[in-house]
C-alpha cells in the first residue's frame, strides 16, 4: 500500500523498533503539518492508507471528500472528534484504532505537577541569567507565590477515574497527598472502593483541591466542561494542570483565571492549536508552566501507539482488517485485495 504517516513533528517514526512492520510497503514520513485544506489535500491525494499521530490533523467531510484514493485511516488510540467517522463511512474509507499506554501521560503530569510547585522551570531559567534561588514574582494575594511548596498532606483533586486518572490518584497516595476524585457516578464507586475519598459536588472540589489535574476524553459532554466560575473557586496557593484537553476548558478561561490569581499556578501540555502560534497567551504567564504536548511522546508510548496502528494497516492490507471503528465502512471497500 502507499501509506503517508502525518506529523512526526520529532522525526522518530522511522526510528522505532515497529517501524520495521511496514516493510514492503510504500511509506513516506511527514514531520511538519500541512497549511489547510487545499495543500493537505494536495499532499495527500496519491495514498492509499494514512496513519495518524493522535489528534495532531483534522480530517473533516470537506477534507475527506477530496481523497479519493484513500481507502484507511489508522488512528494512533482511539478515534475522537478530530475525525469525521461518518465523513469516513460514506466514502468508504475504514477507520482503525490502537491501544494506548497510559503510564506515559500519568507520569508527565506527576512531573509538571512537581515542578510546578517547587517553580523548577523558573529557578532553572533564573540561575542561568545569573540570579541564584530567584523565582516568579509574588502574587496580589500570595506574596509566597515564587516560594516552592511540598505535596504531602495536601489534597490532590482528580476529575475523572480512567486508567490515567487512576495512576495520578495512585501517584498522590504515595506522596502522602489526600486525593479527592470527582467524575461520573462510576468513577466516584470506583474511586470510593479503591480507598480514595469521591464527591458530586464541582465546586467542593475545585474548593478543596490543593492541586486539579483533568483526565476526561474530549466529547461534547465534556468540552468547555471546566469554566470561569468553577476555577475562581480554588486557593489562590492552588495548582490546575491539563495534559488531557485544552478544549476541556472553555475558552480563554484559565489564562484570566490565572491574571486574577486563582488558581495561583498552572501547568499546561495542551492548546487549542497546535503547534502554538506566535502570541499564544498562555506563554506570557509568569505563572504558568508549559510544555508542548509531551504526555504521549516517548518511546514506550509510541512503541504501543503506533506499533498496534501499523499492525491495523498490515492486517487490512492482507485482508484481515481488525479494530475498526467503522466496520460499514468495509461494504464499499473494493472487494480485489489491496496493492502492496
Amino acid at each position: 500500500m502507499n501509506i503517508a504517516i502525518l506529523d512526526d513533528f520529532q522525526d522518530v517514526v522511522r526510528h522505532l523498533d515497529c517501524f520495521g512492520s511496514l516493510a514492503g510497503h510504500a511509506v513516506k514520513v511527514f514531520n511538519h503539518p500541512a497549511r489547510g485544506i487545499g495543500q493537505q489535500a494536495a499532499r495527500l491525494n496519491a495514498f492509499d492508507a494514512l496513519v495518524l499521530i493522535r489528534e495532531r490533523s483534522r480530517f473533516n467531510a470537506q477534507l475527506i471528500s477530496r481523497l479519493p484514493n484513500l481507502r484507511l485511516i489508522c488512528q494512533t488510540g482511539k478515534v475522537g472528534p478530530h475525525v469525521d467517522l461518518g465523513a469516513c463511512t460514506r466514502h468508504g474509507i475504514a477507520v482503525t484504532e490502537s491501544g494506548g499506554y497510559s503510564q506515559a501521560t500519568a507520569e508527565l503530569t506527576w512531573l509538571l505537577i512537581l515542578a510546578a510547585l517547587r517553580r523548577l522551570p523558573a529557578y532553572m531559567a533564573n540561575l542561568y541569567a545569573g540570579q541564584w534561588q530567584r523565582s516568579i514574582p509574588a502574587l496580589p494575594d500570595w506574596p509566597l507565590a515564587g516560594f516552592g511548596d511540598s505535596l504531602a498532606g495536601k489534597t490532590l483533586g482528580v476529575w475523572g477515574f480512567g486508567r490515567i486518572g487512576q495512576l495520578v490518584a495512585g501517584y498522590g497516595r504515595a506522596f502522602a497527598m489526600q486525593v479527592l476524585v470527582h467524575g461520573r457516578p462510576a468513577s466516584q464507586e470506583a474511586a470510593a472502593a479503591a480507598g480514595f475519598a469521591a464527591t458530586a459536588d464541582r465546586a467542593e472540589f475545585f474548593r478543596r483541591s490543593d492541586v486539579v489535574t483533568v483526565h476526561l476524553r474530549l466529547l461534547d459532554a465534556t468540552r468547555g466542561c471546566v469554566t470561569p466560575s468553577e476555577l475562581a473557586c480554588m486557593k489562590p496557593t492552588a495548582l490546575f494542570v491539563n495534559t488531557s484537553r485544552a478544549e476541556l476548558v472553555a475558552p480563554g478561561a484559565l489564562f484570566e483565571a490565572l491574571r486574577a490569581g486563582r488558581p495561583g499556578l498552572a501547568a499546561v501540555d495542551v492548546f487549542e492549536r497546535e503547534p502554538v502560534e506566535p502570541g499564544e497567551p498562555m506563554l506570557t504567564l509568569a505563572n504558568a508552566i508549559c510544555t508542548p504536548h509531551l504526555g504521549f511522546t516517548e518511546r514506550s508510548s509510541y512503541e504501543r501507539l503506533l506499533g498496534g496502528a501499523f499492525a491495523n494497516l498490515v492486517a487490512f492490507a492482507d485482508g484481515r482488517p481488525q479494530n475498526v471503528a467503522n466496520p460499514e465502512s468495509l461494504a464499499a471497500q473494493p472487494s480485489s485485495s489491496p496493492t502492496t
